[in-house]
């Protein structure tokens, strides 16, 4: 897995581009990476995953403890740009209830102006 980040304004953005598991290290990367941006003072933060084209099981529990640790600093995370075999997923595992989703990534910037 590949993770290239940046600023969009106030918005830390992680583009993530390959097969998001633990057999490649890059869940765990992820996380590590969510986690400091948010002790770094970034409240709001948005994971990519238009290039993600699939995600294995602790990369979903992963993605929950990126949730908590945001929740945790008074931030949160957002997703957006998912294919649909990751909606399939977090629907099945109903983590489409704990994430706000987004279809593109200026929808998920707009609704950081909704919410601010």
């Amino acid at each position: 897995m590949q993770m290239t980040e940046r600023l969009n304004g106030d918005v830390f953005v992680l583009d993530l581009k390959g097969r998001l598991t633990t057999m490649d290290g890059g869940a765990q990367l992820m996380r590590d990476r969510v986690t400091a941006v948010l002790a770094g003072g970034h409240s709001k933060v948005l994971l990519n995953l238009a290039d993600v084209p699939h995600i294995d099981s602790c990369a979903l529990g992963q993605l929950a403890v990126c949730k908590t640790a945001a929740r945790k600093a008074n931030g949160t995370v957002k997703l957006f740009g998912m294919t649909s075999r990751v909606v399939q997923l977090l629907t099945i595992t109903r983590l489409t209830t704990e994430f706000d989703t987004y279809a593109t990534e200026q929808e998920a910037l707009d609704s950081f102006l909704v919410t601010a």
